[in-house]
């Protein structure tokens, strides 16, 4: 009995060790192969070099490193997986609201300058080459009026002009169209009748000719400086000194002055994006400046840059004002509201939307809870957006989308 015992119990021990040394093999073989097929490696510059084994990156030369795959989901554009619970569903009750198919307009509050006008700026070009004496004008932005002084021209080529007329009226006074022309000539080259008469009276030459102020304006600078007109005073630019000096020679048309013109200037307005279809040529606007808030001034938008400004996200419109009366200092702020025509269309409230990104996402009621949809929008207006496409006003939509979103359910943005 004893040795039976004996046998029977060493029997067990063998099948016990046999079915351990299997499970053992099976589950190292295993986890082997399921080791084997999940490492791979690849380069941390170049992920998209991927290699079964180790070795150098064929692009940089870097050591490739271990990385561990995972399962892959399939590419999917349903926006299913981007909300909790899975399945995109909520259950509950809660408030609805349905589209509504209806025009809505709004007034637009648009942040504008006051700007200079290019087109009316003055250039005060040389007629004749010579050499600056004197100048009466030193500093950029400085006022200047008609008739003011600007600048003392030595030119030897005036010089030989007077000599000749003076010599025509004193020696061949008979001769009236040489006369005339060598007249004409002194005009073009900058003289005024006053000084041809002077000229005439004391027969005495003077080579030095003053150049005068032709109209009104701000000295924006000379033809050398890079400023643009348009651009806006700063605190210190009435003492940027110009770079002509006295002493300097200037040529024949050369552009010794630019003058703007303050009394005919742009009220530049910024529009943000997603508002520029709303503003037209000839659009009625309505603006006040920084000086009184309360005091609006009736206009209209004349001009629309085509140009989208990277730097504020925004498109400009223009309003021509005259200024003669107005006296608008250059850089003033100023507050513009434009009233949009109505616009027909599909309209939710933007609380009933929940924004993923570049999607949009309504929770639209179904037998028991809603379910989430995705829906194309259009422009915003005040509180309302508008639906192009997804939506229709037979829908009830939850009321407050955020309602349905718990602390547990935050959009993946990945």
């Amino acid at each position: 009995m004893n040795k039976y015992i004996k046998y029977s119990l060493l029997a067990i021990a063998v099948l016990v060790v046999g079915f351990g040394v299997y499970y053992g093999v099976n589950k190292f073989n295993s986890q082997a192969d399921h080791e084997h097929q999940a490492e791979v490696y690849t380069c941390s510059m170049h992920p998209e070099i991927i290699r079964d084994e180790p070795g150098k990156c064929p692009i940089c030369g870097m050591t490739l490193i271990k990385k561990v795959t995972e399962a892959q989901p399939t590419e999917s554009h349903s926006i299913d997986h981007l909300l909790r619970p899975t399945d995109s569903f909520v259950v509950g009750d809660f408030q609805t609201t349905t589209a509504k198919d209806t025009a809505i307009s709004s007034e637009i509050k648009l942040p504008g300058i006051v700007a200079y006008d290019p087109n009316s700026s003055v250039n005060i070009a040389a007629r004749i080459s010579g050499r600056i004496e004197k100048m009466y004008v030193n500093y950029k932005y400085q006022k200047v009026n008609k008739g003011q002084r600007l600048f003392d021209l030595y030119s030897p080529e005036l010089l030989t002009a007077q000599q000749n007329f003076i010599y025509l009226i004193t020696n061949d006074a008979e001769n009236t169209s040489i006369i005339k022309a060598s007249k004409q000539k002194l005009l073009l080259y900058g003289m005024t009748l006053n000084q041809i008469n002077s000229l005439a009276a004391a027969k005495r030459t003077n080579p030095v000719i003053t150049i005068y102020s032709p109209t009104n304006g701000i000295v924006q600078g000379t033809e050398s400086m890079t400023t643009a007109a348009e651009g806006s005073m700063q605190n210190n630019a009435t003492t940027t000194s110009l770079t002509l000096k006295e002493g300097d020679y200037i040529k024949q048309n050369e552009v010794v002055f630019k003058l703007v013109n303050t009394d005919k200037v742009w009220g530049v307005f910024n529009v943000m994006q997603g508002q520029g279809s709303l503003i037209k040529i000839n659009q009625p606007i309505r603006f006040s400046s920084e000086l009184d808030e309360n005091d609006f001034i009736n206009a209209k938008v004349n001009f629309i840059e085509t140009q989208f400004s990277d730097t504020d996200k925004t498109n400009r419109v223009r309003v021509y004002l005259n200024n003669s009366n107005l006296k608008f200092p250059i850089g003033l702020r100023l507050q513009g509201i434009v009233e949009t025509n109505p616009i027909q269309g599909i309209w939710v409230r933007k609380q009933a939307l929940v924004s993923i990104g570049s999607k949009k996402v309504v929770f639209i009621k179904m037998e028991n809870g809603f379910k989430a949809k995705e829906i194309k929008t259009g422009i915003e207006i005040n509180d309302f957006v508008q639906v192009i496409e997804g939506l229709s006003v037979k829908d009830a939509i939850a009321d407050n989308a955020q309602y349905l979103m718990d602390s547990e359910s935050f959009i993946k943005t990945e």
